[in-house]
């Protein structure tokens, strides 16, 4: 007898409770979840992007030259006014000793020139003097013309009569003569004396612009001493404000030249947060929303500040490539706005350990 195997139907396993509470939880806590993210994001612009911010002075030698000394160390704390770096001054001495003699010279010239102009004045007085002192003479010869020229006369008459002999009628024709003679003589004097008048006067007008070039150069060289004496104080490089220096990248004998960056002082009169936002998220910012701020660095505490102010373009604007949308395929990049965040509470003690450049994370309030 054939054994048949009765398969006998086995009933369904039931589905775990526990599984299904499980499912029903998570589905609440992601739909919470993203309800709250939904709820904070209407309430509030957050970013990571975003760093501590402080005024920064790079220290810059106005003159060339080497490093007579240095003054200061990695990090050392400064105040405005103290010396960082002395350089030699040699070169800058000896030129401010030839702005020095050149000055010297011009004050000489100015001198003489006075001098020159003194004597002309002079030399005019004396020939207007001699002038009159002709005038004087050419009035006396025209008497003396008019007086020799009336005895002429009465002699011309008495010759014809044979009253004067041939010999008297000649001594007078001869004084007349004489007398005119000497007028004219006188007249051409005045007009020598006259002539030298102008000369003087023209020499008078000469010294005195030079006297004017004298005054100009001087001042010209009393301007190349001040920039002499400048450019000297300039070898001693002092702190332009109080603050904190950075690494010193300087050595004793070093050439420096005009205009190269040393290193930095970061100042210690305020720290503030630029935080680079979304476009997105600029329509609802305003200047003085409250701001929550954490700083990575120090971990578990919050700043509090407020928004200063926005910039007046985007991050991309201003970097030194910026983008060329006209060229090429275009993509669209969400861009980022940079703000400036103001710490609004100067008495939180762990300010003072916040240093240029740390990463932080921002929440702007942005409703009620």
């Amino acid at each position: 007898m054939a054994n048949e195997n009765v398969t006998q139907a086995q009933p369904p396993k039931k589905r775990s409770k526990v599984f299904l509470i499980i499912l029903i939880a998570l589905v609440v806590a992601g739909t919470w979840f993203g309800i709250s993210k939904w709820h904070h994001a209407q309430l509030h612009a957050e970013t990571d992007d975003a760093q501590v911010a402080a005024n920064i002075s790079p220290i810059i030698p106005r003159v060339s030259g080497y490093v007579k000394e240095v003054r200061v160390s990695d990090n050392q704390l400064v105040k405005k006014g103290d010396t960082l770096l002395i350089l030699d001054d040699r070169d800058q001495q000896i030129k401010l000793e030839q702005a020095e003699a050149a000055m010297a010279t011009a004050e000489s010239n100015l001198l003489s020139a006075k001098a020159a102009s003194e004597a002309a004045h002079s030399n005019i007085g004396a020939s207007e003097f001699a002038t009159l002192a002709i005038d004087g003479q050419i009035e006396k010869a025209k008497v003396a013309v008019w007086q020799s020229t009336q005895e002429f006369d009465r002699y011309a008459n008495l010759i014809k009569d044979h009253s004067v002999t041939q010999q008297q009628y000649e001594d007078k024709l001869a004084a007349k003569e004489s007398a005119e003679k000497q007028l004219l003589i006188l007249q051409q004097q005045k007009k020598q004396a006259a002539s030298q008048t102008n000369a003087v006067s023209t020499q008078s007008l000469a010294t005195s612009s030079q006297i004017s070039i004298a005054s100009s150069t001087i001042k010209q060289r009393q301007v190349d001493v001040n920039d002499a004496k400048l450019n000297l104080s300039y070898t001693v490089i002092t702190a332009p404000a109080s603050g904190r220096v950075s690494k010193v990248n300087v050595q004793v004998g070093q050439f420096l030249t005009a205009g190269q960056s040393v290193f930095s002082i970061v100042l210690d009169e305020s720290i503030w947060v630029i935080a680079n936002f979304k476009e997105t998220q600029y329509s609802k910012m305003k200047v003085g929303q409250p701001v929550i701020i954490e700083v990575d660095a120090i971990s578990g505490h919050e700043f509090e500040g407020r928004v200063g102010s926005f910039s007046p373009a985007t991050g991309a604007t201003f970097a030194l490539l910026p983008p060329d949308n006209a060229s090429g395929n275009f993509v669209k990049v969400v861009q980022r706005l940079p703000v400036k965040i103001e710490f609004s509470n100067p008495n939180d003690s762990l300010l003072g350990r916040l240093k240029a450049g740390m990463n932080v994370n921002v929440d702007v309030h942005i409703g009620k």
